[in-house]
């Protein structure tokens, strides 16, 4: 059991610098993973979206096996070296650069190198998180960690939101008229028959992260300085070692690793292709893609607002099983809804086109279901968060919070692998995306009998 540690509460504006965080990182997410950036590449820069998913899925997968590999071993390696911050900065260039790279992912380039940048970026911004997550026990007491971690997650969504509000009026023009829905021309000159307008949100987004990170690296405080990087490498590896020991000694929290391990790997498919299972099989434009996703970043504010105080009244295991739940009903209404049904034909649909945006009624049934996946896909990573801080002491959060990130991407690979193969072989979307459906259910029954705090015996 983790021994008790009184932590001292950091000032205002270091825990507002630290959560701020968070709403520099998310943009890329949003705008670029899920949104915009996605849906154009397997719609359009692809040969057919069933081909588009399926690179974009191994990209991710790629992605994934890396961070997998490589967070629990920078996570030991930064409580030797003590300061993240440095850290932080290193890997906030490799995902600017690569961000803004993706402005040159012209209809028919070379799909290999646009995911190459796109997975260079997705690591670079996990390794961040990894060590802007282990400055957390460091903040504020335990009993207020799960309402600072879900406030932070919504700030994430708000600032999404707004720069997926700010794509949707003012970058992303319509194919046939070139304006947006607002009826300007697209700033900056961009040519959305180019892609232009999808192609900005990288640089947008490298350049969102750069200017909103600075003041968690003017205010939060950080670790004290520890062993030069050369002893820390040795001396990390070798606490990895006798950490990867440890947890399994401590049954609670191996429980835990293990059953995030497998519902963030569908929770994170689920995120990365839920757009691009959207535009392919509606083929909605970007402009409604980025609509569908304003909805869904509102709800997310919402969904954190409430759970930042489920939280502390129910405990985050609570907030994160009611999330799993809520995620699986959205994710079976995405895959069994189609041009007239939805719940594979139990609930028949008209047909009838109005023309406009959401024509068809089997589009008005995927909004709804992605409102549950709004309310709950913030909160299922925010508690998971504070779960795992309120399990463990500050001086070991680095190493734990690096195995957190390896049960988080151990097997994130396979979900998206999963998704992609079984869209190839069956060339059929809806077929891939049901697998994320068992990934959501193992991780719920394993969750069940965890002890919360995991460290409770």
């Amino acid at each position: 059991m983790a021994a008790v540690e009184t932590v001292q509460r950091a000032s205002g504006r270091g825990i507002w610098g630290w959560m701020f965080f968070d709403w520099a990182a998310q943009p890329f997410f949003t705008v670029v993973t899920t949104f915009i950036f996605g849906p154009y590449f397997v719609s359009r820069m692809a040969s057919d979206p069933t081909a588009g998913q399926a690179a974009w899925g191994y990209g991710i997968a790629a992605a994934g096996l890396i961070i997998a590999v490589l967070s629990p071993v920078l996570g030991s390696i930064a409580d030797q070296t003590g300061p993240r911050k440095p850290w932080i900065a290193f890997f906030a260039t490799i995902k600017i650069v690569s961000l803004t790279l993706l402005w040159f992912a012209a209809p028919g380039s070379n799909l290999f190198l646009v995911v190459l940048l796109f997975s260079l970026a997705s690591v670079a911004a996990e390794f961040s998180t990894v060590f802007n997550d282990s400055m957390m026990p460091r903040l504020v007491p335990k009993e207020e960690i799960g309402r600072i971690s879900n406030v932070a997650w919504g700030l994430g969504y708000l600032g999404g939101m707004v720069a997926l509000i700010f794509v949707v009026l003012f970058l992303a023009g319509n194919l046939e008229t070139g304006k947006t829905i607002i009826g300007l021309d697209p700033l900056f000159g961009l040519d959305p028959k180019l892609g232009e307008d999808a192609r900005f949100t990288g640089p947008m987004s490298a350049g969102w992260y750069f200017l909103f990170i600075l003041p968690m690296f003017f205010f939060t405080p950080d670790a004290s300085k520890g062993i030069p990087i050369g002893p820390a490498v040795r001396e990390g590896l070798s606490e990895l070692k006798s950490t990867l020991a440890e947890v399994r000694q401590r049954s609670g929290i191996l429980r835990f690793l293990l059953a995030r391990m497998i519902y963030q790997d569908g929770v994170n498919a689920l995120l990365a292709l839920g757009g691009t299972f959207a535009a392919g099989m509606f083929h909605w434009s970007i402009t409604e893609i980025g609509l569908f996703g304003i909805i869904l970043n509102i709800v997310a504010i919402f969904g954190c607002w409430i759970a930042a105080r489920l939280d502390t009244a129910l405990g985050s295991k609570a907030v994160v099983m009611i999330s799993l739940v809520m995620l699986s009903v959205a994710t079976i209404g995405f895959v069994s809804t189609g041009p007239g049904f939805t719940l594979l034909g139990l609930i028949p649909l008209s047909t009838a086109d109005s023309g406009g945006l959401f024509g068809t009624a089997a589009e008005k049934a995927y909004i709804l279901y992605g409102l549950l996946i709004g309310l709950a896909f913030g909160p299922v990573q925010a508690s998971s968060r504070s779960y795992m801080a309120r399990s463990v002491t500050a001086a070991e959060s680095g190493r734990y919070f690096g195995i957190y990130a390896l049960a988080g991407r151990a097997t994130s690979f396979l979900a998206p692998f999963m998704v992609a193969t079984i869209t190839a072989m069956s060339d059929s979307p809806r077929l891939g995306m049901a697998a994320i459906i068992l990934f959501l259910g193992i991780g719920m029954a394993i969750l069940v009998g965890t002890p919360y705090p995991a460290d409770k015996r």
